[in-house]
This record gives structure tokens, sequence and C-alpha cells, in this order.
């Protein structure tokens, strides 16, 4: 089920003090929430969160996940400058990226930030650019179809990422023979998954993978990361994962492999889980139009949210003030793009609009306003924080004219 905790007084309260479209951001949410996870993996040696900025990166946001004790996950120098801006470094930064700029390897490996590496090619060219450091981290790719019983969950085989399992050891042995002593596994074999059994199931792969290494390089077998992958319930039927049950089905597995006096770190790089129920995007409904189909325009369009356009996801809507009305008429909810899949919606039952009724999109708090862009000359909305009672902070300015304009010779 989408996140109703906050009431419609929120929104509407919000939407009189700042222009609509905006995100709005629930920040005792995000707390909540970051430290539900860090309880269901507090029997975990040396359990961090690498929160994935590229899900919500915003400053104000990442130093709330800080002061949770959460590093994090980086793939990018401009994320890796975030990280700076906030204050962590060292190995609170998990440097996870592919096909990337040698420079960024030099950057990440001077703020001493563990290296995850995407390919057996990037030993050189991490050697080339910072060093092999002691302790460093491989992303596997078993290759396939990944299933849960008989459910095919993800298709690893056909993603850009991580290494073949035969490249492992011969790889490993290289990192040994350039001063790694070390090793760390990684793996992301599902995306937006609620099913409870997925991290357990990731977890057997990764420490199976790295108790056979370990015997076969001599290297020491540190830590595994989990990556990211455990989803949010973006329909009304959809249920939410069970962070406490994942705890103890990856605690299960990680006893029934390593034992209880194993001191291997258990790792993850949520974003979505950790932030998207915790985001909405406000927008005010400017037009309709009746021709094949009802269509609502709102003042938000797919700059703002990309997530349906592009895949055609669905994002729970509701209208202020009309949550317990009856949802008897049939919309197209659109934007203004002169695009015809700018459509937060379609075919969707909703109470009866009238122009000028404030709409609440849900779960835009990973993914949401990070993916915009500024096609037809569209602008990248504001970004608020809600901080509780009628405290408001604008954590990001809307985007301007002046701003478009900026980067032109």
């Amino acid at each position: 089920m989408p996140n109703f905790s906050l009431p419609d007084t929120v929104f509407e309260e919000a939407a009189s003090r700042f222009p609509t479209p905006f995100h709005l951001y629930d920040a005792e949410g995000i707390r909540k929430n970051a430290r539900a996870l860090n309880a269901a993996f507090s029997w975990a040696p040396d359990f961090r969160e690498y929160f994935a900025v590229k899900a919500l990166p915003n400053p104000h946001i990442l130093e709330i996940l800080k002061e949770e004790g959460c590093g994090l996950d980086c793939s990018s120098e401009c994320e890796l400058l975030l990280a700076e801006r906030v204050g962590i470094t060292g190995n609170r930064i998990m440097f996870s990226a592919n096909a990337m700029p040698p420079s960024e390897f030099d950057h990440a490996r001077a703020l001493n930030a563990t290296i995850n590496l995407d390919d057996e090619s990037d030993i050189d060219l991490l050697a080339a650019h910072g060093g092999i450091p002691e302790e460093i981290c491989v992303r596997v790719n078993p290759g396939g179809d990944f299933a849960l019983g008989n459910m095919i969950m993800g298709t690893p085989g056909e993603s850009k990422y991580g290494w073949k399992n035969e490249q492992l050891r011969p790889g490993l042995l290289r990192l040994k023979a350039m001063g790694a002593k070390k090793f760390g596994l990684h793996a992301f074999l599902a995306s937006n998954t609620t099913d409870n059994a997925y991290y357990p199931r990731l977890a057997e792969i990764l420490l199976e993978t790295g108790v056979k290494l370990e015997k076969e390089t001599g290297l020491v077998f540190s830590f595994i990361n989990l990556s990211g992958g455990v989803g949010i319930p973006y329909r009304p039927d959809q249920p939410a994962p069970d962070i406490a049950a994942i705890g103890q089905g990856v605690r299960a597995a990680y006893l029934r492999i390593l034992g209880p006096e194993s001191r291997v770190a258990v790792k993850a790089e949520l974003g979505r889980f950790m932030t998207g129920p915790y985001g909405w995007l406000v927008t005010r409904a400017v037009h309709e139009k009746k021709i094949y189909k009802d269509y609502i325009g709102v003042d938000a369009c797919a700059v703002n949210l990309m997530r349906p356009a592009m895949y055609g996801a669905y994002h729970h809507i509701h209208v202020c003030g009309k949550r317990e009305a009856p949802c008897d008429h049939v919309y197209d909810v659109t934007g203004c793009l002169c695009e015809n899949n700018d459509k937060f919606a379609i075919d969707r039952a909703l109470p009866e609009i009238a122009v000028g009724d404030l709409l609440v999109i849900h779960d835009t708090g990973a993914h949401g306003f990070c993916m915009g862009y500024q096609y037809n000359g569209r602008l990248r909305s504001a970004e608020i924080l809600y901080l509780g009672g009628h405290d408001f902070r604008m954590i990001r300015r809307a985007e301007t004219p002046e701003d478009y304009f900026a980067t032109l010779l």
C-alpha cells in the first residue's frame, strides 16, 4: 500500500506556502525507516547501509541519513562531491561505478572510499588511478536468470554490470599480487522486489561464493554487499517488504554458512526502500479536456517525475480533500509536454476532479526529482522537506529561465 501517513492538511499547507509543483519529503519518516533497517541488521558484524545517492541526491536528505549512521553509495564524480559536502569520506563511501572517466577512481581513492570493481579490466585502470587498496570489492554477475522458486525475479545475464563467475578467481589473484589482502562481494540481481526471500537468497549466493574464493585465493573474505533491489509497494494491493523478517532471513543464511563466530561484515546499498515512500509530488489540476477520453492536465509533467513516461510505472494518486469520495470518474492525468507519453496515470479511477484541485502523486522520494530534465524548456521543481507540525523547509529551489540559459555561451 502506498504511504498515506501524512494528512491532507500537510499537503494543503505546503501548497499554500510554495508554488506547485514540488516534491515534498517527510524527514521523520525517513529517519524511522533508517532506524528500522539498522535494527533489522543489528545482529550483523559491522552492518552499514550505504544509501544509493542516485535515488535522492539532495545534501539535506543525505545529512539526515548520515545522522542515522548511513554511508553513501556513489557512482559518479558529482556524487563523490556530494559525499564530501556532507562530510562523508573513507569507508563510509562505497564507489560503485561502471565505464566512468578514470579520474573518478583518483577521486574515490583520494577519499579512501571502498572501491567496487565492475569489470576485470578495471584492475589496471584502478592501479594507474589511485592504486590497488588492501581491501577491494568486486561485483558479481552469475548470468542467466535469477529465480525464487518458480518465479523469475531478474535476468542478470542481460545486465551490463559485474564479473562472470569464471573471472572472479583469476581477477582476485591478480589483485592479490598487486597488494590486495581482503575482498568483498557485491551483487544486484533483482530490482524493486517486495519478496522477503530476495535478500536471504542473495546472501546465500555471495556467502558461498566468498567462502570458496577465500580458499582458492588466500585473500581474506571480509564482507558482502547486498546492494539494493528491495522495493516498495507502489500499488494499493501490493504488500510492503518486512525488513525485520528480511534481516532474520539473511541472519539464518549467515549462520548456516559462516557460523556465529564469523566477522564477515554485511552491507547494503538501498535507495528506493529508504526514501521512496516518504516523497510525494504535489501538483494542481489546471485543465480539463474532454475528447475521446477525459483528461486532467496538471502543472507537473514528466520533467518532474519521469518514471510513468519512461517505464509505464504506476504511481498512486489521490485528490486532496477527497480521500473518501467515490472513485467514479476515469481520467488520464497528463502533463504539458509535447509528448503523448507525458501521463502520470492512464484510465485511472479517481474522484471527480475540478480545476484547482490539489493532486498528490505518491512514492516519489526515490528516482523522482533526480531523473528530471528540461525538455520543451520545462523547468525542474522545488524540493520541500517536511519537519513535522507546521515546519517546512525548501531544500532546493525551483529552476528559473535564467538557470535554463546559464550554460549557454
